[in-house]
């Protein structure tokens, strides 16, 4: 039996790398999914195209998380298309790299808005829903950079950090009603921005890696499917690390 059967999950950042695979993951066990993206429109329909390959519904809805009236919006769509959302992933996230002496406040405040307040906004707007239905589960995507920072990723590292922050705060209010609220670290993952890297760099980080390779989306996806089913029913407030041994 599919362990996410009839349930509606929420994805943000849903088009593309790890919340596509988290997206696909959950439909694969019987998850509807509603996709949210910010501006790839075409990845945002080939994802939903692959997830309803899995017989579930499937829909995408672009939306910045950054803007508290667009999530209000979006999601009162999404409840209104599926009729619950019983499972929340926040994964939508920028980069806007720089050393702090050069940094302009913008490139800072970009980062927080999207990566930190948009889940913030996200869980605000389920927060009434999950806690009248005496159920639900948050799963906020962080990053090891949150737990140990880095150099030129101040800005990333503090939304980072925040999310963990949020992640355990959002567990103690919610769990009394049988909502929990966990946070998954993710190292070095394969993505869009890694290919991108010069092979020397890439290289110079994999050695690093107790395991010696770069993560899989899919290895993510893996955690996000188990923290939102049955078997995950007495976890709350963690924050798991999926990074090949990276930062032990």
């Amino acid at each position: 039996m599919k362990t996410l059967n009839n349930q509606t999950a929420l994805v943000t950042g849903g088009s593309r790398g790890i919340g596509r695979a988290i997206a696909l993951a959950m439909a694969e066990e019987g998850a509807n999914v509603a996709i949210l993206y910010a501006g790839n429109e075409t990845a945002a329909a080939q994802t939903v195209q692959e997830a309803e390959a899995f017989g579930v519904k499937a829909l995408s809805y672009r939306c910045d998380v950054s803007s508290e009236q667009a999530v209000k919006e979006t999601v009162d769509q999404v409840l209104k298309d599926f009729g619950r959302v019983d499972i929340l992933v926040n994964n939508a996230g920028i980069v806007r790299d720089g050393f702090l002496l050069s940094m302009k406040e913008e490139a800072f405040d970009d980062v927080i808005n999207t990566n930190l307040k948009g889940a913030f906004h996200l869980i605000r707007q389920l927060y009434s829903h999950m806690m009248r239905r005496k159920s639900g589960r948050i799963i906020n995507i962080s990053s090891i950079v949150g737990l140990n920072g880095n150099a030129a990723q101040a800005n990333y590292a503090a939304a980072k950090a925040g999310i963990i922050g949020l992640t355990k705060s959002t567990a103690k209010e919610l769990a009394a009603r049988g909502v929990t609220c966990n946070a998954i670290a993710p190292g070095f993952i394969h993505s869009d921005m890694t290919d991108a890297m010069p092979e020397k760099a890439r290289d110079a980080i994999s050695s690093q890696i107790p395991m010696k390779r770069v993560g899989q989306p899919q290895d993510v996806a893996a955690l996000a499917v188990f923290l939102a089913g049955p078997g995950a029913s007495y976890i709350t407030g963690e924050v798991i690390r999926v990074d090949g041994g990276l930062a032990m």
